[in-house]
């Protein structure tokens, strides 16, 4: 159990310490500066998971709970994080490009999330399929990478919340990108930089190794 920060919240966060979806809530929290309570629950054991089911009939993480309100999905709980608390803001004012930061993530959700769950099951040979499905979908956007400061756009946003914590397992996962792809290393050191990716860290996450190139 931790404490994110220090602003008055009576918030609690259902998380797993090696989730990457827990992972990408951790950090919007940290970013906004929120003070949460968060519960390390392993939905494998019967009692941790009997107090989220209380909350939540899937028995999902992540879970927010905030006063009455009971949230599960991470973006749906990003999303009304940025709201509740709008500064910084984590989404783009103008609505082309909200769309397309939504478009992105609903894409890494389709895409790259199906692709994390193999590897952290540990099963090979399909494990090592989806770590090199995964590093050619780094691959081809290396170029898109190097456009701005972060993706899609110069300041910080949800997209990036949910691209790190996968860079950030990369190593983990025995993935290494080729020097074409340095632009990814390089968005990847700005965004582990950050303070609110240090404080998002769980000690079990602070054992992953980071982004590893060829």
């Amino acid at each position: 159990m931790s404490v994110i920060s220090n602003r008055r919240s009576i918030m609690t966060l259902y998380s797993e310490s090696l989730d990457f979806l827990s992972h990408r809530v951790r950090i919007v929290l940290a970013e906004k500066g929120v003070s949460v309570e968060v519960v390390n629950t392993d939905t494998n054991e019967k009692e941790g998971l009997e107090d989220l089911l209380a909350l939540n009939s899937y028995g999902s993480i992540p879970t927010l709970v905030d006063r009455e309100l009971v949230l599960y999905d991470a973006n749906i709980i990003m999303e009304y994080l940025d709201e509740r608390f709008p500064h910084p803001p984590l989404m783009p004012v103008y609505p082309v490009a909200r769309a397309r930061s939504r478009l992105m993530i609903y894409r890494i959700d389709q895409e790259w999330s199906h692709l994390v769950r193999q590897m952290d099951a540990g099963k090979a040979p399909e494990a090592a399929a989806a770590a090199k499905e995964l590093r050619q979908y780094l691959i081809e956007l290396a170029p898109v990478f190097a456009r701005s400061t972060y993706f899609l756009n110069d300041d910080f946003s949800l997209v990036d919340c949910c691209i790190a914590p996968i860079l950030w397992r990369l190593s983990h996962w025995g993935i290494t990108l080729p020097p074409e792809a340095k632009a990814i290393q390089k968005y990847a050191e700005r965004i582990f930089a950050r303070d609110s990716f240090q404080a998002s860290l769980t000690d079990a996450e602070h054992d992953l190794k980071q982004v590893v190139m060829l």
